[in-house]
C-alpha cells in the first residue's frame, strides 16, 4: 500500500514515514501572514517541526544548541532588545540568525524588519513573515497547526462515524456491511466522516484525529447501487470533516465454535499508531441490525467514560445477592 497525504508533503510505504514537511506558504496562508520577502518562494521552504523558538539567547550572540529547524518568533521582548543595540550590532546578530538553515522568521505586533536584516533574508532564501497579533497568539495558533499537519499519519480500510459524539471506526473485511451500517446510522441521526479509506493522524498520545482523503469526501460506495454523495442526499448537517476515533467495531462473520463477550467486564483494545482504542469484536448473522449495534455501543462507551460501567453494576449486584444469601441465574 502506498499512501500519500499531499496537504502535509507526506508520504508513506507500508505504513513507513519517508519524508514529512509543511509548506512554509501553507503555514503563511493559514494564519494570514504578511510577506516582507516577496522575493523568497515560501513553497519550497519546508517546517519540519511543531514547536517554535523565540531566539533570545541567540540573539545575544549565544548559538550553542540552537533549534535551527525550528520557525523562529521574534516578540516584544526580542525586538526591544534588538532595538537597544547598535546598527553594526544588530545586523550582525541577524546575520548570523539567518546564516542557520531556519525555516522562516516571524515578527508579531506589527513590528517590521529594517532594510538591511531583508537583504540578508533575500540573500539567503529565508522567508521574513509579519503578524499584528500577540506573540503567545502567534506562538500557540502555529503549534496547534503545525501539530495537526505533522502528525504521523496512516491510512486504513474502515468508514468512520460520528455517534453521539463518539467518533466510531467500523473495520472489517470488504463487502461485510461497513457502509450499510454507515448509511442506516446517517439515516437515525448520527454524521459521516469518511467510507472506505480512513487517514488517521496521532496529536499525541491520547488523541487520535480521522479524517478523509480530498477525493472520496462524502462519497459511499454502496454494492449494487453504485457511489452516493451523503452530503448532497442527506443535507450538511450529516457529515463532518475529521472526528477523534474513540472506539473501534470490528465486524467479522459468525463463528458457531468461537467463545464471544457477553458481559464487557474486560476491555479489548485495538493499536493505532501505537494508541490503545477500546475494541468490540461484533459477529454477524442474519437478523441483526449492525447500525442499532454500533449506535449502541457509542451510547455505552460514552456512558463509561462518565462514570458508569452496566457490566460492573450487573456483577455488583450478584455478588449483593450471593452476599445475602440468595440464589441468582444469569
Amino acid at each position: 500500500v502506498f499512501s500519500v497525504e499531499d496537504s502535509a508533503c507526506t508520504y508513506y510505504r507500508n505504513g513507513e514515514k519517508i519524508m514529512q514537511g509543511v509548506s512554509v506558504q501553507q503555514l503563511a496562508e493559514r494564519m494570514k501572514f504578511k510577506c516582507f520577502t516577496p522575493c523568497v518562494d515560501m513553497s519550497k521552504r519546508m517546517i519540519v517541526s511543531s514547536e517554535i523558538n523565540r531566539p533570545a539567547l541567540e540573539l545575544a550572540g549565544y548559538f550553542e544548541h540552537f533549534a535551527e529547524e525550528r520557525i523562529q518568533i521574534i516578540g516584544m521582548v526580542e525586538y526591544s532588545y534588538l532595538e537597544s543595540l547598535e546598527d553594526e550590532v544588530r545586523t550582525e546578530r541577524y546575520r548570523k540568525l539567518l546564516g542557520f538553515n531556519v525555516p522562516c522568521v516571524i515578527m508579531c505586533r506589527d513590528y517590521e524588519p529594517d532594510e538591511e536584516v531583508l537583504r540578508i533574508a533575500g540573500e539567503r532564501g529565508i522567508p521574513i513573515l509579519g503578524s499584528p497579533d500577540a506573540t503567545s497568539n502567534v506562538a500557540a495558533e502555529a503549534i496547534y497547526f503545525l501539530t495537526g499537519k505533522l502528525a504521523p499519519c496512516i491510512s486504513i480500510h474502515g468508514v468512520l462515524v460520528d455517534s453521539y459524539g463518539e467518533g466510531v471506526l467500523i473495520m472489517g473485511e470488504s463487502g461485510i456491511g461497513k457502509s450499510e451500517a454507515a448509511l442506516e446510522l446517517i439515516r437515525r441521526g448520527h454524521r459521516l466522516v469518511t467510507d472506505d479509506v480512513v487517514e488517521i493522524r496521532k496529536i499525541n498520545n491520547n488523541t487520535l484525529i480521522g479524517t478523509s482523503p480530498d477525493i472520496t469526501r462524502y462519497f459511499i460506495e454502496l454494492r449494487g447501487i453504485g457511489i452516493i454523495d451523503v452530503k448532497t442526499l442527506f443535507g450538511v448537517e450529516c457529515v463532518k470533516e475529521q472526528q477523534t476515533i474513540d472506539l473501534v467495531i470490528k465486524l467479522e462473520d459468525w463463528k458457531k465454535d468461537k467463545e464471544y463477550d457477553r458481559l464487557g467486564l474486560e476491555e479489548e483494545y485495538a493499536e493505532i499508531l501505537g494508541n490503545n482504542i477500546v475494541c468490540h469484536s461484533i459477529p454477524i448473522r442474519p437478523g441483526r441490525n449492525l447500525a442499532v449495534i454500533c449506535e449502541a455501543a457509542a451510547a455505552n462507551h460514552r456512558q463509561k467514560k462518565m462514570g458508569y460501567n452496566a457490566a460492573k453494576e450487573l456483577y455488583r449486584r450478584v455478588e449483593n445477592n450471593l452476599r445475602n444469601g440468595n440464589s441468582t441465574e444469569i
